[in-house]
């Protein structure tokens, strides 16, 4: 299944290895240096100010969707693969 991320952004979700919501982001020294060494990895959706950061094998997203949004949304779709 697929996830909407932002934009008109759709990620498998099998691929999704971390939703991480801006605090977390903000206040670890080691996600902010993980992220700053993969930079060109990053895709900003939020146009702005992001809500969450989606990690997954391919890139680096910066969501403007809360992480508990896709949360939400992720757990809808897993439960509809079945």
């Amino acid at each position: 299944m697929y996830l909407h991320i932002g934009e008109d952004i759709l990620v498998r979700t099998k691929d999704i290895i971390a939703i991480l919501d801006k605090e977390s982001v903000k206040s670890s020294p080691f996600v902010q240096e993980f992220i700053e060494e993969q930079i060109e990895r990053v895709i900003d959706l939020s146009k702005g100010s992001f809500k969450s950061v989606v990690i997954t094998y391919e890139n680096i997203y910066y969501s403007p969707l809360a992480s508990g949004t896709l949360k939400k949304k992720s757990k809808v779709l897993s439960i509809q693969e079945y």
